[in-house]
């Protein structure tokens, strides 16, 4: 099994706050948040100096390029859990740069439909290849068998999260611990 502090104390971070006594699920959720926190770190570094380009506005060109026929400027703000503000201020960057079209939505003058430009469509290829060559690399330590396990046990958590009233009744798997109060420490 292993213990955060086997990573070095430049490396502990976010699972550093969890104690061995702590509840399992609370331990997990930070092992989760702390492999989550480094990989995106690493991804969002690289996309910097290979392309000069955020995770943001990734993340954005990919949206775009699952949808080839546009998106509603609304729908992309939700796929990518953002302020509309924000969509628009990317938009307008993206525009500039020629990797996307605004083109206003037929029937409702107030809506925009963006989609990818070809060269968009391009360049997006061209880091997306780059972008899974290093998530792979980064998911190395783990042979293919254990990231299936991996896949499959966090799907389960997130079919049981789509279903909550069903987990509600549950009780948790081991007893939470009480914070020392006031008069015990």
């Amino acid at each position: 099994m292993t213990h955060p502090s086997q990573l070095g104390d430049e490396r502990i971070g976010l699972e550093e706050r969890s104690r061995d006594d702590d509840h399992m699920a609370l331990r997990l959720w930070l092992r989760l948040l702390a492999c989550t926190h480094e990989i995106e770190t690493e991804i969002r570094r690289r996309l910097r100096e290979s392309f000069g380009i955020t995770l943001a506005r990734f993340d954005y060109l990919a949206q775009l390029y699952r949808h080839p026929g546009g998106l509603r400027m609304s729908a992309l703000s939700r796929y990518l859990m953002v302020t509309g503000g924000n969509v628009t201020g990317l938009t307008d960057e993206l525009e500039k740069e020629g990797l996307v079209q605004r083109e206003s939505e037929p029937g409702d003058r107030r809506s925009w439909r963006v989609s990818l430009t070809a060269r968009g469509r391009e360049t997006f290829e061209r880091m997306a290849a780059t972008h899974e060559q290093w998530v792979a690399e980064l998911f190395a330590g783990l042979d293919a068998q254990r990231q299936d396990e991996l896949y499959e046990l966090l799907g389960r958590l997130r079919l049981s999260r789509a279903q909550p009233e069903s987990a509600a009744g549950t009780p948790p798997a081991r007893p939470l611990r009480t914070p020392p109060t006031q008069e015990s420490a």
